[in-house]
């Protein structure tokens, strides 16, 4: 049975018909009345109560779908879809890519939301929780020759350390970022991968930062943390200074030879 759904006409709106369509179910959905699994009304009902065509209405119900707040099943109707951010995560993408300095923002981004959450973890996280980021470091150093698959892992570690915090605004934000983030993992890997000493910041700090959740030890495990990060610059600062001397040292010798 479709979702009742009470409409108040606005009169004198500025809005067109596609933009009031959408604020109007926009709305339903932030306030609540319309929750996960409720069917909404068919689209010519919708038009009709609306004052619109159905062209406009199927067009609105097409854009929350793409952003993953609806789903148009066929034969059935339109379902409020449960919050699912991979399709923000992929607009977030698409939009950010187009910055300069995406990455960069994203990151700065990420080590407030991971803060946050380690925080949260050391008084929140079960021993389930505590399991999984063991797991997660296990992947890691049985990744650590292999960039790609490496930088997977290690997000998934810090990504566990999200959802250790048990806090849905905390891992509903990283998830919406989680394209690029992923991205910069894999990118970091590959540029620190002739690093010296870097397994054991792979490795051992990951550790580190289990054993202080583990001991509940919020101070300690923040400032592990922010070292993981200031580590993670250094390192990637060494592997571009390195870079350049080794294509200064290519260009010497080319021209020597």
């Amino acid at each position: 049975m479709a979702k009742p759904i009470t409409i108040i006409q606005q009169a004198g709106g500025s809005e067109d018909e596609y933009d009031r369509v959408v604020s109007f179910l926009r709305e339903q959905l932030v306030t609540g009345n319309l929750k996960t699994g409720d069917r909404l009304l068919p689209e010519r009902d919708l038009a009709t109560a609306l004052g619109v065509s159905r062209p406009v209405i199927r067009e609105a119900l097409r854009a929350l779908a793409t952003l993953g707040a609806l789903e148009i099943r066929r034969g059935y109707g339109t379902v409020v879809r449960e919050p699912n951010f991979e399709a923000l995560s992929d607009y977030f993408g698409l939009v950010l890519a187009q910055r300069a300095g995406a990455i960069d923002d994203v990151v700065q981004a990420r080590i407030a939301i991971e803060r946050q959450s380690i925080r949260l973890a050391c008084t929140r996280a079960t021993t389930q929780d505590h399991d999984k980021l063991s797991l997660a470091l296990q992947a890691i150093k049985e990744t650590i020759d292999d960039p790609v698959k490496g930088g997977a892992a290690d997000f998934h570690f810090h990504m566990m350390i999200v959802e250790s915090a048990h806090s849905p605004a905390l891992s509903s934000v990283y998830a919406a970022v989680s394209k690029l983030l992923q991205k910069s993992h894999m990118e970091r890997r590959q540029m620190i991968a002739n690093v010296p000493d870097v397994d054991a910041y792979l490795v051992d700090h990951h550790e580190a930062i289990i054993q202080a959740i583990r001991r509940k030890n919020t101070i300690e495990a923040d400032a592990l943390l922010i070292e993981h990060f200031e580590i993670g610059a250094n390192l990637r600062e060494d592997a571009i200074h390195a870079g350049k001397q080794q294509r200064i040292k290519q260009r010497v010798t080319s021209r020597v030879s």
